[in-house]
Order: C-alpha cells, then sequence, then structure tokens
C-alpha cells in the first residue's frame, strides 16, 4: 500500500528538485495535502537536516534555475540530482511551471533534462506540464492557462506572452523545448492516452515525450502511466500536475485512501506582506489589498538599485511606514512595483543598466530585511511573500531552510510552517508566485487559509 511511505518507511514516493522556490513549494503541499507527508528544503540538506526530517513520503529541494542559465546549471545540477538520488526515491521529478516558463538561455528545461538522463539513465523522460486542477491543459501538444475567467493558449496568454524574462511566443511543448536541446521530442496526445498506447509510444523512438492532460480521467491514466513506469522512466519532468496525477492513480485503484481537507489556521489582523512581483495579477491582489483593509507601501527600486545611503534610506523609510500601519491595526503590505505597465520599471532598468539578475537580487534581499526587521520588531507569527524569485531570496534572508504545508489557499501557494535554526522556526509563511492567486489571496492569508467551498 501507497500509505506505508507516509512516515512508515525511510524510502520516499517521490523526491523532487524545484526550479523556483514557490514552484517547488506546490509539490509538496499537493502531497502532504492528499495525506503523504513532505518536506521541502530551501537549500541543499545537510545529513543532519535529512536524518531529522527526511523520514516523509516526499522530499523536495528547491532551487532558482528558472532565472539561471545553462552554464549554472551545468555546474550546480549534478550535485543536486545526486543528493535527490541519494534518497532512493522511486521517483525523481524535475518540477517547472504549469505555464512552461523557460527559454534556451535562462532556465532551459531541455538542460535541466539533458543533465536528469546523465545522472538517471539514457531513458525516455515523460514531461507533464498539465496540471487540470490548475486550469492549466495540455491538448494535442499545446498549452492552454486560465487568466480570469477566460483560457488562452500559452503564447496568446495575457500574463505569459509578456513575462518579462520568458515571454512565451510558442504553445506547443515539444516545439518550444526543441529550441533548448537536441534530444528527440515527441507528444503523448490525448488519442494515444484515451486509447491505452502511451506506453507504447514513450518506448519509442524520442526520448522526451509531452504528455497531454485535459481532465481527472485523463490525469489517472497518466498517473497509471507514470507509476507503472517508474522504474524505465524514473526521472520525469513536469508541474505538480505529476503529483495529481500520482494521486488520482493511487486514489482510483484503492492504494491510498481520500485525506480529509485540512482547516484554516485563524485569522490573524497583525501579518506583513511583501511583493517583488511584476505580474498584472499580483498589481489585482494589491488594489483588492488597498481596498480591504490593508496599508499598501511602496518600497522605492530605483533607491535599492543604486546601493548607497539612499538604498538605506528607502528601506529604513518603508519599514518605518509598516511599523506605524501595525500599530493602526492595519497589515502592511510592502511592494517595489504594481503591475507590468507601472513606470518605476522602466527607472530600474536604467539604473540597472542590462544585469537585471542584480537588480532582481537588490530587490528581493531588501525586501527580506524589511520584513524580518518587521517580524522581529513587531513579533509578527504570519507573513506572506509575492514573487517566485522574490520568495527564495526572502526565505534565505529570512534564515528558513525548510517549509511544511500546514494550511491550503489557492493551488500551489499554501501557508506553511517554517524550518530554521533559530527564532523563525514555526513562522507561518506563504509563497506566492507572481501569476498566481485570485484577487482576495492576502485577505486568505490574513484569514488563516483553509479550503473553501
Amino acid at each position: 500500500m501507497i500509505s506505508r511511505w507516509a512516515g512508515q518507511s525511510d524510502r520516499p514516493l517521490v523526491a523532487w528538485l524545484g526550479d523556483d522556490f514557490t514552484g517547488a513549494a506546490a509539490v509538496m503541499e499537493v502531497l502532504t495535502f492528499a495525506g503523504l507527508p513532505s518536506i521541502l528544503f530551501l537549500a541543499p540538506p545537510t545529513p543532519d537536516q535529512l536524518a531529522a526530517y527526511g523520514a516523509r513520503a516526499g522530499i523536495g529541494i528547491a532551487s532558482m534555475a528558472r532565472s539561471r542559465s545553462p552554464q549554472w546549471m551545468h555546474q550546480e545540477l549534478p550535485a543536486l540530482y545526486a543528493l535527490l538520488d541519494s534518497t532512493a526515491a522511486a521517483l525523481i521529478h524535475y518540477k517547472i511551471c504549469s505555464t512552461l516558463d523557460s527559454s534556451p538561455h535562462v532556465g532551459s528545461i531541455g538542460k535541466a533534462i539533458e543533465l536528469g538522463r546523465r545522472r538517471f539513465g539514457e531513458h525516455p523522460v515523460p514531461v507533464v506540464t498539465a496540471a487540470p486542477k490548475l486550469r492549466r491543459y495540455q491538448a494535442f501538444g499545446s498549452l492552454f492557462a486560465a487568466a480570469g475567467e477566460r483560457i488562452h493558449r500559452l503564447d496568446r496568454h495575457p500574463v505569459m506572452r509578456r513575462h518579462p524574462v520568458t515571454p512565451m511566443t510558442e504553445a506547443d511543448v515539444a516545439f518550444h523545448l526543441s529550441a533548448q536541446t537536441r534530444i528527440p521530442t515527441g507528444c503523448v496526445d490525448i488519442e494515444a492516452l484515451e486509447g491505452n498506447r502511451a506506453a507504447e509510444l514513450i518506448a519509442s523512438a524520442s526520448k522526451i515525450w509531452t504528455v497531454d492532460m485535459m481532465s481527472s480521467a485523463h490525469e489517472a491514466l497518466v498517473g497509471d502511466l507514470l507509476w507503472e513506469r517508474r522504474q524505465a522512466s524514473r526521472f520525469v519532468v513536469g508541474s505538480q500536475g505529476v503529483e495529481y496525477a500520482l494521486i488520482r492513480h493511487f486514489q482510483e485503484t484503492g492504494l491510498l485512501e481520500a485525506a480529509d481537507p485540512p482547516g484554516s489556521l485563524g485569522k490573524k489582523d497583525r501579518l506583513a506582506i511583501v511583493s517583488g512581483s511584476v505580474s498584472p495579477t499580483s498589481a489585482e491582489q494589491i488594489a483588492w489589498a488597498r481596498d480591504n483593509g490593508f496599508a499598501v507601501i511602496r518600497l522605492n527600486a530605483v533607491d535599492l538599485c543604486r546601493e548607497d545611503a539612499q538604498a538605506e534610506m528607502a528601506e529604513r523609510s518603508a519599514t518605518a511606514a509598516a511599523k506605524d500601519a501595525l500599530r493602526a491595526g492595519l497589515p502592511p503590505l510592502i511592494c517595489t512595483a504594481e503591475g507590468p505597465d507601472d513606470p518605476i520599471l522602466e527607472e530600474v532598468r536604467a539604473t540597472a543598466g542590462v544585469d537585471t539578475s542584480r537588480s532582481n537580487d537588490l530587490i528581493g534581499r531588501a525586501l527580506g530585511r524589511v520584513l524580518r526587521t518587521l517580524i522581529f520588531d513587531e513579533n509578527l507569527t504570519r507573513v506572506a511573500v509575492s514573487g517566485g524569485d522574490t520568495s527564495g531570496r526572502v526565505c534565505e534572508t529570512l534564515g528558513i531552510f525548510a517549509l511544511e504545508a500546514a494550511a491550503p489557499t489557492i493551488p500551489g501557494a499554501s501557508i506553511c510552517t517554517a524550518k530554521a535554526d533559530g527564532p523563525m522556526d514555526g513562522l507561518e509563511i506563504a509563497l506566492k508566485g507572481g501569476q498566481m492567486g485570485s484577487a482576495d489571496f492576502f485577505g486568505w492569508i490574513r484569514d488563516g487559509g483553509g479550503a473553501r467551498s
């Protein structure tokens, strides 16, 4: 029975490497809330940390590969893959975003696959990007994603076609990956999946197979495919759709009982939120917060990029304003931009030049320092971070080394409990990718999460 992995064996069901922090946390959430306790390490765990926390159904490591070059991947991923391999997990999962964020030069999924095949064998690699529960669908090779009430083909998606780093100009997943690797790539389409020809296809010539998935019925078929082929194709690539598919298969075959939905952690009016996202979705959430009892405070990103006395003054000013808000009974939301059309972005680019990674690092770490000061000085026990890269830099600044899922919100952005060697241990923290979530997401965090009807 699969339930023996839930704390009853030292062999995990799945070990995963996330290509960003919020995406890595999404896998932990899917497994944990299905009754398969899991932990996410925010950096490669030490032997002592693995010994203390490794008896889980799932063990994950977060990285920032999505924002890194192929050269960085070549240097860093082999050691991370080796660490995952050492857990003896039944499946090894390289976790990508369900909107396929990547390019040949930044966050190359193709390079990650090449390095994975060197470690885990020159076997076919299934790529499961779709996640129907997130309203992300793949049909006949093309990826579709929701924006508001509508579903858009990825290259016409109002957010992803305007992504500041990896704008999506191609919806066909195999075609998109072919620009990142020379490994032959094919597609297991809906007809093959429903006609039970998927395993036959995957065993044929192509070495990378993107997999269609449109419904819960398809999830069960994909889960069966991944699980039954785990010895031949132990290494898989995809979004948390991989785990959704596995769990659907386990539940429908009686290997795993359905878990009760987790409840709320309870409302806390004293919390703080920081946002380094430039997504239109985040802008909508900031606007909602402004209209619903949050104090929206701007942290001047241009000053931060100057790395001088003005940068220090900008941090102090935002921190002081946030403290004033808390003392007035308003939860502060400290942000550096409000959407992709915010004029501050052009000013940041002009100040930082071509080195956007440097400016993003400066902004993320400054937001982390502001949040750390608020936690210490105001005795906060719940916080939230908006922006995938920002989340990684904030957690590093706070000294958090691992997370466990505690209460759900939107899929992929649960409230977690932090693991840290120090005062941040036990902190409730939610990490949200920029394009994720409902308009009232920050209110949901304030209310303590929990499933909504």
